[in-house]
């Protein structure tokens, strides 16, 4: 399985900049249109193969008519705070923007939700009343910060 994701023509460049920013991650081939079709001319990239963290995608430069939208992001689980803010600074840093819950988009519209494990463990502590308080705090935050979700679950 691949996952296919619609650019307005700059597939090519959100797929380099993915490969330098995560691990695990690289271009493919690149596919130039055989012919002329809606959004572009023949020899203009039409495809990119190429995969993030491991996984497999596809970008098609469909042209204007999709936007990328939140029903769709990739989550990365990061280990510590140099890991959240690294990943968090490269994409906002490159022309995105920052949303909240950890949550931010790329310069070409793409959902990322940066998560730190410790969220995702904070969140679902088996204490309810640690979990409400880790979620609360979270709830405020736009890039997550791991020290806050810890004091919060510790009350």
């Amino acid at each position: 399985m691949t996952i296919c994701l619609w650019y307005d023509g700059h597939a090519e460049e959100a797929a380099r900049f993915y490969a330098k920013t995560f691990p695990d991650s690289s271009v493919g081939a690149v596919h130039l249109a055989p012919g002329d079709f809606p959004s572009g001319k023949q020899g203009d990239v039409l495809t990119v193969e190429f995969t993030v963290m491991g996984i497999p995608c596809l970008g098609l430069n469909g042209g204007a008519e999709f936007k990328h939208n939140e029903s769709f992001s990739f989550l990365v689980a990061t280990a510590d705070q140099a890991e959240t803010d690294r990943y968090w600074n490269a994409i906002v840093g490159n022309g995105g923007e920052e949303s909240v819950c950890g949550w931010c988009k790329d310069r070409w519209g793409l959902s990322w939700q940066i998560t730190p494990v410790a969220l995702t463990q904070a969140v679902t502590d088996p204490d309810p009343a640690a979990a409400k308080r880790a979620f609360d705090a979270m709830m405020e935050m736009k890039k997550i910060d791991i020290a806050a979700i810890e004091a919060a679950v510790r009350g």
